[in-house]
């Protein structure tokens, strides 16, 4: 989506917050001191239409609070965001309303994403919202597969990292009228998740080995058939991290549809 909506944002809570400091610094005044001129007479109107703000004054001083609010919160602590494709499918599934811890990984700076402050860093495991490569105002989500330093191998749908096989076990073979897969359980531990691999197709342009750079990870869909990620296009630079999915809060496919709830929980 090419809307910028955290800079528009920013604009909004500058250009609301600068007008109510102008009224309070310059405009307040004179109305006061016109209503102190006026309460010794009996023109009750006059006083009344001395003292009242102007409509853009009354209405950035309303909006302000709740714009600034807004902005904190999205851009320090959760932020919401809405699954657009299947490449996280058996994990997040179209029109699965995440939210999106921005505080794990360091606190950033509205707009132009520049950390300000040291808090964890991405770990195996992750599911990560981060800017595309490239395309910095497209979002994408992936599991990070990869830490700096790390050797990736996937070849015939068996991923390794530094040259320990990740465990896989077999859940079941599905159809969903479009072609026939498999669901794994892949990992270990509190890092366990499921996987879907379609059990008729191979892409070999998705096979290979990568060694993961310094300030960089490597991210995977949890539907290996069907992700566009770091397999085709590389590795996502430590700058373009948006933040941690944690939670799937409401389903909603589309307009058509009524929104439910059979999806909400922790993002494993």
């Amino acid at each position: 989506m090419d809307f910028n909506f955290p800079l528009l944002l920013v604009l909004s809570v500058f250009i609301t917050g600068i007008i109510a400091l102008i009224d309070r610094l310059f405009l307040l005044p004179g109305r006061k001191a016109a209503v102190a001129r006026l309460a010794g007479t009996a023109d009750d109107a006059a006083a009344a239409k001395a003292a009242k703000e102007p409509a853009i004054v009354e209405t950035s001083k309303s909006i302000f609070p709740v714009l600034l609010f807004v902005l904190v919160i999205r851009s320090f602590l959760f932020e919401p965001f809405q699954i657009p494709s299947g490449s996280m499918i058996p994990t997040l599934e179209i029109g699965d309303f995440i939210l999106v811890n921005k505080y794990d990984y360091g606190l950033r700076l509205p707009v132009t994403g520049t950390k300000i402050l040291e808090v964890g860093e991405p770990e195996r495991g992750d599911v990560m919202v981060f800017k595309q490569p490239g395309q910095e105002h497209i979002n994408f989500i992936k599991r990070v597969i990869g830490l700096p330093g790390d050797v990736i191998r996937y070849m015939d749908k068996q991923l390794s990292v530094n040259g320990k096989t990740v465990p896989e076990e077999f859940v079941a073979q599905l159809n969903d009228g479009q072609s026939a897969y498999r669901l794994y359980n892949e990992g270990a531990g509190d890092k366990l998740y499921q996987v879907r691999k379609e059990l008729y197709s191979r892409d070999y342009r998705a096979e290979g080995e990568w060694v993961v750079p310094e300030g960089m990870y490597f991210v995977m869909g949890d539907n290996r058939d069907r992700s566009n990620d770091s397999r085709y296009w590389g590795f996502v630079p430590e700058e373009n991290i948006v933040g941690k999915a944690v939670y799937i809060w409401m389903h909603w496919p589309g307009w058509t549809q009524l929104p439910g709830f059979k999806n909400n929980g922790v993002i494993k």
